[in-house]
C-alpha cells in the first residue's frame, strides 16, 4: 500500500479493539483508536479519516447515534458498523442511519479486511474530489475563507467571524441541496441532539445580521427552497 489510509476505530471492548487494530496497522493502515461514542464524536471533528469502523453498543453516546451524527456532518466518510446485534431489524436501523455496510459479531477477520479495503476505495474517489479554494467568487460577490472576510456586489468589505465563513461553506458545498435547519445547527455548532425551537429562536436572534449576510451573500448559491427557508427563520425571529 503506497499511500497510508487512515481508519477511526471505535471498539469499547480493550481485547478485540487492540487485535483489529493490529491487523489494520498489518494492512498498512494508520489507526487512531476510540472507546466510547463521545470521544469517537470529538475525534471526527478534530482529525479526517478514511473510514470510520463503528461498534454499535457503545459507552456514552451509542454506536447508532454517533453514525447518525456523523452523517449529518460528513455525507461521505465510509463507515463500516461491526455489531453482535444480528437481526434484519438492527442492520436495516444501521444502514438507514448512515452506515454504508454494516457486519455483525463474530466475524470473519478476511472478511472484514476485504470490506474494508472496498469502503476504502470509496473513501479514496471521494477525497479525490475538488476541494473549495481559499477564495470563492460567484457573480462580483467573494469570499475569502482564510482571512474570515467577504466583499459584496457593492464592493464592499464584511469581516465574517468563523461560524459565518463555516455555514457559508456548508451552503457552497451543498449548493445543490436544501439544507436543513438542523442541519446547519449541527454541523456548524456542533449540536450532537436536535435542538429545541427555543434554542433555534435564540439563535436566529443572536445572529440575525449573520442570516442577512448569507442572504445577501450566498442565495445564488443554493437552492431557492434553501433561500426561502432561511428567510422564512429571519422573518419569524423578528415577529417575536
Amino acid at each position: 500500500m503506497d499511500k497510508k489510509f487512515s481508519i477511526l476505530l471505535v471498539e469499547d471492548e480493550e481485547n478485540l479493539h487492540e487485535a483489529l487494530k493490529l491487523n489494520l496497522e498489518l494492512e498498512g493502515y494508520e489507526v487512531t483508536g476510540a472507546y466510547d461514542g463521545a470521544e469517537a464524536l470529538k475525534i471526527v471533528q478534530q482529525e479526517y479519516f478514511n473510514l470510520i469502523v463503528l461498534d454499535v453498543m457503545l459507552p456514552e453516546v451509542d454506536g447508532i447515534t454517533v453514525c447518525e451524527t456523523i452523517r449529518l456532518q460528513n455525507a461521505d466518510i465510509p463507515i463500516l458498523i461491526l455489531s453482535a446485534k444480528n437481526s434484519s431489524a438492527d442492520r436495516i436501523l444501521g444502514l438507514k442511519k448512515g452506515a454504508d455496510d454494516y457486519l455483525t459479531k463474530p466475524f470473519n477477520l478476511e472478511e472484514l479486511l476485504l470490506r474494508v479495503s472496498k469502503l476504502i476505495k470509496k473513501s479514496e474517489q471521494i477525497s479525490a474530489k475538488e476541494a473549495l479554494p481559499e477564495v470563492y467568487e460567484f457573480g462580483k460577490n467573494k469570499i475569502d475563507f482564510k482571512s474570515l472576510e467577504g466583499k459584496s456586489i457593492n464592493n464592499e468589505k464584511i469581516a465574517l467571524t468563523k461560524k459565518e465563513v463555516m455555514l457559508l461553506k456548508l451552503l457552497i458545498e451543498n449548493r445543490n441541496e436544501v439544507v436543513t435547519r438542523e442541519k446547519i445547527l449541527q454541523v456548524v455548532w456542533g449540536y450532537n441532539v436536535y435542538p429545541t425551537t427555543r434554542t433555534i429562536d435564540n439563535f436566529i436572534l443572536n445572529f440575525r445580521k449573520f442570516f442577512v449576510l448569507l442572504i445577501t451573500l450566498a442565495a445564488v448559491l443554493v437552492l431557492p427552497q434553501t433561500a426561502s427557508a432561511l428567510l422564512q427563520v429571519q422573518a419569524d425571529s423578528r415577529l417575536r
